[in-house]
């Protein structure tokens, strides 16, 4: 990845609130030049550095151009760091400066960013094991946000409210779909990956003409639609996202569809009314796990007897907070489930759990393709926003696709329904009899 230069605070016109809360503090955005040679013990911070991460495969280029080389291996990626400051805000604290520094330009990398940070991810999750408590304790996530009524807005506009515009250039193009794709063959492209994902999800809740289903957190609504038009079901879609339901109720008007849908601006915990089915596809990342419960109830009165729910999240194999830079920069108040919560939920529900499905390494392919559309428009996202924004944004969808392949991010697909439900399908076969992609047009 080439270096690039950093626009300063607000000289480009696009600059918002939401750069603003997501500067690093105290620290400038563009490198000063340090006509200096490195320390001794700044050459052993960073040797040491990269000891505590396990002795990945990385060399670090310091500010006066001197190179320091991994001990144990060679080098397959260079990390550039611009300036000594820049160097101890991430041995200080690594976890939260790593991404701090890469969006204002003073760590610039070598090499593929998605691919770094896996290499980062698995020698890490080996190294730490044998991290002293001090150092555990000194470079620990934090908890995240709350995600009470008002928390839960403030967190949702942060990272949806950007402008759909933004989202529009690098998301799919039939549904503008913000959550793992389904990649039921190898050839599918984005737009139709995404389309099989409806579908499948939509034969998992068993949809039938004049039913009805409620949906929790509906992005720009596509799903809604989707089951609107291929199904014939009348649907109520929650979103506390202003500028995502302003989108959902046009497109629905547009597609003639509005006599089906009803694009609700409110929060899950005020859903009224018994539906057929409940669905959630990417919100419980944004629920919080103290408010688990209150999500299984709101499920447990809105679903009816036979009714059936599924709920799609983003998740962990155990319980584990998010990395701290992600919580406070782009994603506040996310918090992934481990599979054992996610249960809990359902446990405190009643509900037996009919299907749990693993979509992890189709959510790796999803974000590949969001990063080849993200960079193939990056010249548009720094005009629209500035380049600090636009590298962060980078560094997310990276440390995402790095995540999902190294294991430390699932995708669960979870369906449920009341404990006393008796009517259900006897086998899965239904779900494969035709391709999903083959029905998803």
């Amino acid at each position: 990845m080439n270096q690039k230069s950093v626009r300063k605070p607000g000289e480009n016109a696009g600059f918002n609130e939401h750069n603003e809360k997501s500067r690093i503090l105290n620290l400038p955005l563009q490198s000063t030049h340090v006509d200096r040679a490195p320390h001794t013990h700044e050459r052993w911070l960073v040797a040491k550095l990269l000891r505590m991460a396990g002795s990945p495969p990385i060399r670090f280029r310091l500010w006066n151009d001197d190179i320091i080389e991994p001990s144990e291996q060679p080098a397959k990626f260079t990390l550039h760091l611009a300036d000594p400051k820049a160097l101890y805000a991430l041995v200080a604290n690594p976890n939260l400066a790593f991404g701090d520094l890469y969006s204002a330009g003073r760590l610039d990398i070598e090499g593929d960013l998605s691919d770094l940070m896996e290499t980062l991810y698995r020698t890490i999750h080996q190294a730490q094991q044998k991290w002293p408590r001090w150092l555990e304790a000194l470079w620990r996530n934090h908890a995240p946000r709350a995600a009470g009524f008002s928390e839960a807005r403030e967190n949702i506009h942060h990272h949806y409210d950007l402008g759909n515009d933004f989202y529009r250039l690098w998301l799919d193009q039939a549904e503008m779909q913000y959550t793992c794709a389904y990649y039921e063959r190898p050839d599918l492209s984005l737009e139709q990956a995404q389309l099989a994902k409806l579908e499948h999800v939509c034969r998992k809740l068993r949809l039938k003409p004049g039913m009805t289903v409620v949906e929790a957190g509906c992005g720009w609504g596509g799903l809604a639609r989707y089951m609107a038009r291929h199904y014939g079901v009348k649907v109520h879609a929650y979103n506390i996202s202003r500028e995502q339901t302003v989108y959902a109720r046009e497109q629905a008007r547009k597609r003639g569809l509005d006599t089906l849908i009803d694009y609700v601006e409110d929060d899950y915990r005020n859903i009224k009314g018994q539906y057929d089915a409940f669905v959630s596809i990417g919100m419980l990342e944004h629920v919080g796990k103290e408010n688990y419960f209150a999500l299984a109830e709101t499920i447990k009165r809105s679903l009816k007897p036979k009714g059936i729910a599924l709920i799609h999240s983003i998740g962990r194999n155990q319980p584990m907070l998010m990395n701290t830079w992600i919580e406070k920069r782009i994603f506040p108040g996310a918090y992934p489930p481990s599979i054992g919560e996610f249960m809990a939920l359902c446990e405190h529900g009643d509900f037996s759990v009919l299907d749990v499905e693993n979509l992890r390494l189709h959510y790796a392919r999803t974000l590949n393709a969001w990063i080849e559309r993200f960079d193939a428009a990056e010249e548009a996202i720094c005009n629209m926003h500035d380049e600090y924004f636009t590298r962060a944004w980078r560094m997310y969808l990276a440390g995402s696709v790095a995540a999902f392949r190294a294991g430390s991010l699932q995708l669960f697909q979870v369906v449920f329904t009341h404990g006393d439900n008796n009517e259900l399908p006897a086998t899965r076969q239904d779900l494969y009899s035709v391709p999903a992609a083959a029905e998803a047009t």
